[in-house]
């Protein structure tokens, strides 16, 4: 049976174009230059896993034709990865069953906090989430489609952002320092789905310096760069990069 993941969207905070129309250096005519917050999904069967829930996870779903939802993962709690949550609601409409979200306590307690009323019942609405704190190891899914992950804590400014291990394959969206990271199990996999927001060093994020640093040490097969800002244009990165490093691009699809 075959596992894929889905990059739902490989934007920056602000997306691109941003609100306000603006697209940096990215080409508008590009359709690859337009990208959504970072969210993604691994499907394996109808074990269909969300990795973060975007402000633009509604787009997102509807777009890659998800029409249903197993589990959500969080790498962490900032707005661009958790705002989305509140979409899911029809996914509980449909099976009747609470959605398991997995997530260090700092995330699900912030959930817990800012969106409490998914959490428990709010007047005549009824809770759609089920909230679970993430171990070093766990498996979601049944049977032949449950999917393994390990995971690992990673800096992420002053806060800290899981990194999640999955068939061969690391998701590391927002990381600027793995020096916590315990990198030699992260050596030599699949695919390295990897942090690099800009072309100058930032705070909380890896730049493409720091980023084809991190490839170099890692040496995966294949790295796809994700959190990509406005100005980084998907054809002039293209033509920067090593063969075996990408840009991602909202709706790429993985064989894992």
């Amino acid at each position: 049976m075959k596992t894929k993941l889905i990059i739902l969207g490989c934007g920056s905070s602000v997306g691109v174009p941003r609100i306000d129309g603006e697209w940096g250096r990215c080409k508008r005519t590009n359709k690859k230059n337009r990208r959504t917050r970072c969210s993604a999904v691994i499907t394996r069967g109808s074990n269909s896993i969300l990795i973060d829930t975007s402000p633009d996870i509604r787009e997102q779903l509807l777009n890659n034709k998800i029409k249903n939802i197993s589990s959500v993962i969080f790498t962490h709690h900032h707005a661009d990865q958790t705002n989305g949550l509140f979409e899911l609601r029809p996914f509980y409409w449909k099976t009747g069953k609470r959605i398991n979200i997995y997530g260090n306590k700092n995330t699900i307690n912030y959930l817990k906090k800012r969106q409490h009323y998914l959490f428990q019942r709010y007047g005549d609405y009824p809770p759609i989430v089920k909230s679970n704190i993430v171990g070093r190891k766990f498996t979601l899914g049944n049977l032949s489609e449950k999917v393994s992950f390990k995971t690992f804590v990673a800096k992420h400014g002053k806060t800290y952002c899981l990194i999640y291990l999955f068939k061969n394959t690391a998701y590391i969206s927002d990381s600027n320092d793995l020096s916590i990271v315990k990198i030699k199990e992260l050596k030599n996999l699949k695919y390295l789905i990897l942090d690099c927001l800009k072309y100058k060093k930032h705070a909380t994020h890896f730049n493409l310096e720091d980023a084809l640093f991190v490839h170099n040490t890692l040496k995966p097969k294949k790295t796809i760069l994700t959190n990509l800002h406005h100005d980084l244009d998907y054809n002039f990165l293209l033509r920067k990069l090593p063969n075996n490093v990408l840009p991602a691009y909202d709706g790429m699809s993985l064989n894992l």
